[in-house]
């Protein structure tokens, strides 16, 4: 699943320079007209993510739905969104919000090309938002704020009290070299107007030593797809990344809760080790193991996460613990995958040039079979039994839970009339 391109500025007092890129260099670069050969989808903001982190897996979609796109850019995340609601036959309203018009004017044509009638577009700062708001989006915006706390708690005095919010802010060890490059890029460009910068900086960029680490880093490469993507990387005057610990102290600080990081395999550091000895030894806490998992691997680029207010009572995430819950699939076909797992086939995920080797029991595969987003797992296993208990059953789907959810291949949703937990 291709992740959403990151968004724009939308602080107290946008700077006339941050303002002036947007409007000359919209980001990400998209062409209406590709509207209709493919829908840019990614996290955050795919519905199946939004019901698992925010509602539980109980959000009745047949329901009124308001959501906000703050900071939505050329569109991806309002696009995305809108059309899954109207596929959905949701009766919904997603306001597309953000501060520069030439980025909104794409937006609205690609709204136009798909025949969306479901977004509405408003030019504005996301600090003016008003609520209350089921969902909101906002992806890359936090990081380009001047007062990113500030952004953060805007957003969740703008949220339902049983609403949520899917976010996306920069990490730094990923996108080693990315900032002392975007220092001495200042210093060469100074004031000039965009389209001047970019001239400059091109034209010194093109004799990037082999031995800067931006030069040696493969993961990251925005600056090689075109000049918004470029000026976006390597010329945005405000441009900030965040730790796991950083993003856990701007969730705290904005009175949110956090209920997921995508993926969230990435953030279980056990995952690095097959010593008993040393994964004995790992943090406890959520966040000091989410933090260490980052520190370790290296290569996160970003952090994609979901939030509610805290005192949201629902637990959350989602979770597969009775027969009630029903196992949803995303950008995969379980019927495809179904026959290699049953034969000990390995899972192999590559998080950006880390490959994780990991196996289930073969009854998961035959489990994989016949998940089809409708069938609990109580009817699962009646399709298995007598040939496994409730116990073993549940053993091995525990098993293929963890695997694919933790690669945001897999949700839990609960049908409208079952019991809460």
């Amino acid at each position: 699943m291709r992740r959403r391109a990151k968004r724009k500025n939308h602080g107290d007092s946008v700077s006339d320079e941050l303002r002036a890129q947007y409007e000359a260099f919209p980001y990400p670069a998209r062409d209406p007209a590709d509207e209709k050969k493919r829908l840019v989808t990614g996290s955050p903001s795919h519905i199946a993510e939004i019901d698992h982190y925010v509602f539980g897996g109980r959000r009745d979609w047949s329901r009124p739905f308001r959501a906000l796109i703050a900071g939505g850019g050329t569109g991806d995340g309002a696009i995305m969104l809108a059309q899954q609601l109207a596929d959905a036959k949701c009766p919904a309203e997603v306001l597309h919000l953000d501060m520069s018009e030439s980025s909104q004017a794409i937006a609205r044509a690609r709204a136009e090309a798909r025949g969306l009638s479901n977004i509405r577009f408003e030019h504005g700062s996301l600090l003016e938002a008003k609520g209350p708001y089921d969902y909101i989006d906002c992806c890359g915006v936090l990081h380009h704020l001047e007062d990113p706390a500030a952004g953060a708690r805007a957003l969740a005095r703008a949220l339902a009290p049983d609403g949520g919010l899917g976010a996306m802010v920069y990490a730094p060890y990923g996108r080693t070299g990315v900032y002392p490059v975007q220092e001495a890029l200042r210093t060469l460009t100074g004031a000039a107007p965009p389209v001047e910068r970019l001239r400059i900086a091109r034209e010194a960029f093109a004799k990037l030593p082999p031995t800067n680490f931006l030069a040696r880093n493969p993961f990251v490469s925005d600056h090689k797809s075109g000049d918004a993507g470029f000026y976006d990387l390597l010329l945005n005057p405000i441009d900030r990344p965040f730790t796991v610990r950083d993003v856990a102290t701007l969730v705290d600080g904005a009175g949110l809760r956090l209920t997921g990081l995508i993926e969230p395999l990435r953030y279980r550091p056990e995952a690095f080790f097959a010593d008993p000895a040393i994964v004995a030894r790992l943090p406890k806490d959520t966040i000091a193991r989410a933090a260490f998992a980052e520190q370790w691997a290296g290569n996160m680029r970003r952090h994609v996460f979901y939030v509610v207010r805290a005192d949201n009572p629902l637990p959350l995430p989602a979770a597969p613990d009775g027969p009630a819950a029903i196992p949803v699939t995303l950008d995969l076909d379980p019927a495809k995958i179904a026959p290699g797992l049953a034969q000990g086939q390995a899972i192999k995920p590559n998080f950006d040039g880390f490959e994780l080797r990991l196996t289930v029991p073969p009854l998961a595969g035959e489990i994989m079979r016949l998940i089809d987003g409708r069938r609990s797992l109580g009817e699962i296993h009646d399709a298995l039994s007598p040939r496994c208990s409730w116990e073993t059953f549940k053993e091995a789907f525990d098993a293929l839970y963890a695997a694919f959810n933790g690669i945001n291949r897999m949700f839990i949703r609960y049908a409208s009339d079952s019991p809460r937990r």
